[in-house]
Parts: C-alpha cells; sequence; structure tokens
C-alpha cells in the first residue's frame, strides 16, 4: 500500500511540474486581477452612488469588455514577448485605474486627457497630493508584482507555444460583444447616457474607468475639432439665447455702485454650512455668522452655490468674472487660456476707468493665470512675489490667510481709484493643515482628519477675514467699497460623508450632499442696508449683478447668469455635472427632491422639463462659446476687444519668480 502512494504521489508531482502557465491562461489571470482591483475601486475609493439590482450587474460587467480587448491584442504575439506584453498592458490599465483613484480622493472626479495638460501645477500641490494616498495602496499592484517576479526569476514556469491565432478574433467579438451587452443596461437603466449627461461619475458607474478613457478621448477631440469648425452663425444662436435671459435691473440698485471700488474676497473651500455651527460649545466662524445676519452692511445669500468642474477654483474665478460655465473637462484656465473674452475687468474699465488687479499668495504661472488674465484685461497680478513668503509664513499651498490680508491691504491703500480688486486666499485648503500656534478651536474629533482639520482651518480664515475688514476701515477703503464674499467650491467631498454625518447629525444623502453646495455670497453696497437674502443662485449670476449695480447697460454682453437683485432674475441654478436645483426642488443623479425634506418626489413639477432643459442649454451654450472661441467673432458695439499683448505682469520686490 505504501510503495502504491509513493508512486501516485510521484505521478502527480511530475504532473504537477509538467504543467506550464499558457499565455492564453496569463491572459485570463491578467483580466481577472485588474478587474478585481477595479471592483475594489468601486466599494473602497470611488462615491458612485451605485443602488438596486441593476446597477449592481453592471457594475460587475463593465471593466471586463476594454480590459480583455486591450490584452487579447497581445495574443498574436509570439513566445516570451507575448507575456511580456500582456504584462505591460496590465500594468498600464492598473496604473490608470490607482491614478484615477488618487485623482477621485482629491478632486472627487476622474482624470481626463484635459486634466493631463494641467499637471504642472502638481508640483505646487505636494501637500494637498501627498494626502490622497492612503496605506492599502498596494493592492493595486500585489499583482503586478508578483506578475513581474514570475517573468524575470521564474520563467520555466512558462509555457511559450504560440496561441491559435485563429481564436484571436473570438476573444476580442466576445470582449466587444460584452461591452454592446454593457451599453444596454447602461442605456435601459440611464437613458442617453452619452449624449445628454455632463457627469462622469455617470459614466464610470455605467461603462467603467477604462471605457471612460476611450469615450472622453473622443469627445476631446471632437471640441478641438469645434474651433476650427466654428463660425459666426454658431455665435449668433448664443446670443440670441442669452438675450433671451436677460432681465431687467432693479431699479433701486441700478447705478448704485458706480464707480466705487470692488473688492472680490474668495473664500477657499468655504461651505455654508460652517455658518452658525458650533463645535465644543464653539461657533466656528464668528464673524461670518455676523455678517450673514443682514445686520452688518451685507447682504447675506445663504442660498448661493458654487458651479465648479474640475477646475475647482480656476473655475470660480472664471465663472464669476465671464458669467460662462468652466469646461466639462479640465480647467478653463489651462485649455482656454489663449481664447477671446468680454470679461468683468476690461468691461470695467472700458466703461467706467477701473483699474483692476488680482493678489494670489502663490505664483503667477499657477493654473496659467499669467497668460489667462492678460485676456481677461486685468492690469496687475499681485503674486506671490510680492508678498514675504519666509517659512513662518507659509501654510499648506502658500501664504497664510492672515500674513495675505495684512500686505494686499496695504497694496490697495495705493491703488488708484477706482479699482477692481480680486483677492485669493489659500490656508484653507485640502487637506487643511493649520500649525497648531494657528489653531484657535478645538478639533470635533470625527476621526476624519480632512474634517477635523477643515473646521480648524475654516476658523482661522474667519479670523484673518474679519482682520482685513477691520484694515480696510482703518486705511479708510472700507466705507467707499463694494465687498463681495464668496466660497469658491465644496471642501469636503463625498469621500468623508461619515465624518461628516458625525460632524452634522444626519445622514448625507445624494440630496443632502447637494445642500451641501452652498458656498455663500456676500455683497456690502455702499448706502444700501444689508440682509438676508433667501434667493437661489450661482456663480454665473455675479457678473451680470455687478455691471447693473455699476449702472453698465447689459443688453449687448453675453452672459449665461442673470442679475441677482432683478425681480426677474432666474432661480434656476445649473451645476457642471448636469444637476440642477430651484427654490422649491433639486434634480440630483437623475432623481427629483424636494426641498423641504429632501423626499423624494415621484410626481414630475410642472416646471420641471423647461427648468431641466434650460440648465442643460446653458452648459451646452456655454461649451460651444469656449470650444469654439466664439468671442473672436463678436464685433460688441459696448466693448473694444482686448491686446493680451499690452498686459505684463513683473515680479515684486519681495521674491523671484518660480520657475
Amino acid at each position: 500500500m505504501s510503495i502504491l502512494l509513493k508512486k501516485l504521489t510521484g505521478e502527480t508531482i511530475m504532473s504537477i511540474h509538467k504543467k506550464k502557465l499558457t499565455l492564453f491562461a496569463f491572459f485570463i489571470l491578467t483580466v481577472i486581477t485588474v478587474t478585481l482591483k477595479t471592483y475594489f475601486s468601486y466599494y473602497v475609493d470611488f462615491s458612485l452612488g451605485v443602488k438596486g439590482l441593476v446597477q449592481n450587474l453592471i457594475l460587475l460587467m463593465n471593466p471586463y469588455s476594454l480590459i480583455a480587448l486591450v490584452l487579447s491584442l497581445f495574443l498574436f504575439f509570439k513566445g516570451k514577448k507575448a507575456f511580456w506584453f500582456i504584462f505591460i498592458g496590465g500594468f498600464l490599465l492598473s496604473f490608470l485605474l490607482y491614478a484615477n483613484v488618487v485623482y477621485f480622493r482629491f478632486f472627487s472626479d476622474f482624470l481626463t486627457f484635459s486634466t493631463l495638460n494641467q499637471v504642472g501645477n502638481v508640483d505646487s500641490m505636494g501637500g494637498a497630493v501627498t494626502a490622497s494616498f492612503k496605506w492599502y495602496d498596494f493592492i493595486y499592484f500585489v499583482d503586478t508584482i508578483i506578475y513581474l517576479f514570475v517573468l524575470i526569476f521564474k520563467q520555466k514556469w512558462l509555457d511559450k507555444r504560440v496561441f491559435s491565432k485563429k481564436f484571436v478574433p473570438v476573444v476580442m467579438a466576445a470582449s466587444i460583444a460584452l461591452f454592446f451587452l454593457n451599453l444596454a443596461f447602461a442605456e435601459s437603466d440611464r437613458p442617453e447616457l452619452l449624449t445628454r449627461t455632463f457627469d462622469h461619475k455617470y459614466l464610470v458607474k455605467y461603462l467603467g474607468p477604462y471605457n471612460f478613457t476611450v469615450y472622453d478621448g473622443v469627445k476631446t477631440i471632437q471640441n478641438k475639432q469645434q474651433k476650427a469648425l466654428a463660425n459666426e452663425d454658431d455665435l449668433t444662436k448664443v446670443l440670441n439665447y442669452t438675450k433671451q435671459k436677460r432681465v431687467e435691473p432693479n431699479k433701486e440698485y441700478y447705478g448704485a455702485a458706480k464707480k466705487k471700488n470692488v473688492i472680490k474676497i474668495h473664500l477657499e473651500s468655504f461651505q455654508t454650512f460652517l455658518i452658525n455651527k458650533k463645535v465644543n460649545g464653539e461657533e466656528v466662524t464668528p464673524f461670518l455668522n455676523k455678517l450673514s445676519t443682514g445686520n452688518q452692511d451685507f447682504r447675506y445669500y445663504p442660498n448661493f452655490f458654487h458651479q465648479t468642474g474640475q477646475g475647482k477654483t480656476s473655475d470660480s474665478e472664471f465663472t464669476l468674472d465671464n458669467s460662462l460655465y468652466g469646461l466639462p473637462q479640465g480647467s478653463a484656465f489651462s485649455l482656454k487660456g489663449d481664447n477671446t473674452f468680454q470679461s468683468l475687468p476690461a468691461i470695467m474699465d472700458q466703461k467706467q476707468g477701473y483699474t483692476s488687479s488680482v493678489m494670489h499668495g502663490d505664483y503667477k504661472t499657477f493654473w496659467n493665470r499669467d497668460q489667462i488674465y492678460k485676456h481677461f484685461g486685468i492690469d496687475k497680478f499681485y503674486d506671490a512675489t510680492y508678498y514675504d513668503m519666509s517659512q513662518e509664513n507659509l501654510e499648506n499651498l502658500g501664504l497664510k490667510d492672515r500674513e495675505f490680508f495684512k500686505e494686499s491691504a496695504n497694496y490697495l491703500a495705493k491703488e488708484k481709484q477706482p479699482f477692481y480688486s480680486h483677492l485669493i486666499t489659500l490656508t484653507n485648503h485640502y487637506p487643511f493643515t493649520l500649525a497648531p500656534e494657528d489653531q484657535t478651536i478645538e478639533s470635533p474629533q470625527t476621526g476624519d482628519s480632512t474634517v477635523d482639520g477643515y473646521v480648524q482651518t475654516a476658523r482661522y480664515l474667519d479670523e484673518s477675514l474679519e482682520a482685513f475688514i477691520t484694515d480696510l476701515k482703518k486705511k479708510g477703503i472700507y466705507d467707499d467699497s463694494v465687498i463681495m464674499i464668496y466660497g469658491d467650491h465644496y471642501g469636503i467631498s463625498e469621500n468623508h460623508n461619515k465624518a461628516m454625518e458625525k460632524l452634522l447629525g444626519e445622514e448625507i444623502t445624494p440630496a443632502k450632499f447637494t445642500d451641501l453646495n452652498r458656498t455663500g455670497f456676500w455683497l456690502k453696497i455702499p448706502g444700501k442696508e444689508g440682509t438676508v437674502d433667501e434667493t437661489y443662485a450661482g456663480q454665473a449670476d455675479v457678473m451680470p449683478t455687478m455691471l447693473h449695480l455699476l449702472g453698465i447697460d447689459t443688453k449687448n454682453y453675453l452672459m449665461m447668469g442673470t442679475d441677482l437683485l432683478s425681480k426677474e432674475h432666474n432661480d434656476t441654478v445649473p451645476f457642471r455635472n448636469g444637476d440642477f436645483i430651484t427654490e422649491d426642488y433639486k434634480y440630483v443623479n437623475g432623481k427629483i427632491y424636494s426641498n423641504k425634506d429632501n423626499e423624494l418626489i415621484t410626481e414630475k413639477p410642472k416646471d420641471f422639463e423647461k427648468r431641466k432643459q434650460q440648465a442643460e442649454k446653458d452648459l451646452e451654450m456655454s461649451d460651444s462659446v469656449l470650444n469654439g472661441d466664439l468671442f473672436r467673432f463678436y464685433d460688441n458695439p459696448d466693448f473694444d476687444k482686448i491686446k493680451p499683448s499690452e498686459y505684463s505682469y513683473e515680479p515684486g520686490p519681495k521674491g523671484q519668480e518660480k520657475h
């Protein structure tokens, strides 16, 4: 018996040694492991809002098709070369997945070809990028390491026989068939997915990250072609549309700010859930709380929303100064920096002799600001070289807000009046770090360093703003100035919903997250009393509001927003992803919710289709202006075209330019 057992065992071992890893088996293994990593990212890192059996089935289906199709190409190759090509293909797919994971943690969006043009900004965002790495990230490359070990040190395990080429088309056809099956399921759950949506999360949820990359590549090519094919007829369509949107100004406010200084203050990553919020019994933003009462010279708009996309801060700047939306992919600052514009600062200069400036404690090349500002007609750019950038004055991405505001107030006091100046803060920026000596409120202890830090940096921002307003009063600038204060975009993404639930004491549903996109708008108009204005509005509405306050006729200007102070103001607020909100309800991820209780509305409101079409049309028209560079065709009788070559931003006296 023992002899027989030994014989059988020996034969089994010999047979195992004879079994080698075939090329097709390696192909299957690579497809499976890359797919498993994709599933892992879906449930651990991506917030896709997956619900129901159909959506979960789609999620299980969508990675396979493109992974298998790409890797099947390498089955045509012979011997060791074929194994290496499949390995490299799998590695590149894994790297693309991981790059999307890291990007999503920071931006709550997915990589596009457009964002790749912005990689030069990463160097200045080192801390924010580093904070996007997690301890478990090795999972995304553990299979890569194993396969590499086998290919280098265990080549004897490989069966280098050629895979039958006649079966390769079968594998490819099966991959393509799976894609169309996936698309059929996707279209059944989300009709017009590829033609009507603006939200990248939809596309990734239904098609997967790899198919999304292909889709984005096609859209990028189409957008680039759009400029070459654009003509005056395209401009006429947009002008006709925006003229229909124009509203009559409020006579009480029209011209109320004529030739008054205009100071626009950008609150980095500020969200209005912080207003009147207490942590450990302390107000997080005591100064802004006072401004929000309506008793401190300021009109407060609690229902004011950001409308940014991937461009975040630069998108908000762009929208406020142009009443156009940012791009669905990438930043307009980086991608459309050479376009022709008819921007707010240039109009103010041409109509009422304003000088304009931007003040920012970072270097002028960041997000292509030194180029696009010339196309906006901005006269001066006070970048980092105008500020004391000593190490003790720096935090996170750049200059601390307190030091920034202090030095900026001195520059404003020397500006030729009337001036228009835009101040961009930095400290309240992801990952929300702050030196212990600057922390004046205790952490809420949610267990999430991002949310905990956000509370502390928001308090620091609030204190810095109060000091700045006090400085403006001391220097005699406050009384005779229009002051705008706004939050540029959300600071806390969906990736931190659990911690936010602890902080706010309620569940963060998709409807609630939309509510959290309120970023606030405070407006001081000389000679006018403050109030709390419940009007629903967005960043695109600031430019037409400002022009009417200055007494400038807007009939010939192309703008997507409408005057906040007008009785005819359009209160449909489109978001960059195609969702929108109104006074009564919100449209989020294809569903309608009541603003009263965030409960699902099953019966469509009477005005729903009209408002939905308007939101989509606004985004479509705005995109056509940018992608077609349509302002180059516009001979506006109320505007002389900007000559960028006439503008130059010399380095300041306190530092050298960053190269």
